[in-house]
């Protein structure tokens, strides 16, 4: 099962969790993650190997972490 999380300074919210063979789920979690990225947040595909940014939701994603980016210079 998947699970989208928001991270901020308060600590992780879930956000939507799914499984790639529960269609609904899939669609939830969909629509979350857009609504999200829509309020400014950028989505992290958080794995062992390697985390790398994703502009759509892996339904084969363990996890998926929202932040807000961060400013730099």
């Amino acid at each position: 099962m998947g699970k989208l999380v928001r991270r901020t300074v308060d600590g992780d919210t879930v956000v939507a969790q799914w499984s790639s063979d529960d269609p609904d789920s899939l669609s939830s979690a969909v629509e979350a993650m857009r609504r999200e990225q829509g309020n400014g947040y950028m989505a992290v595909r958080w794995s062992s190997d390697a985390n790398e940014p994703v502009e759509e939701l892996d339904p084969q994603a363990d996890l998926i972490v929202l932040t807000m980016p961060m400013g730099g210079g």
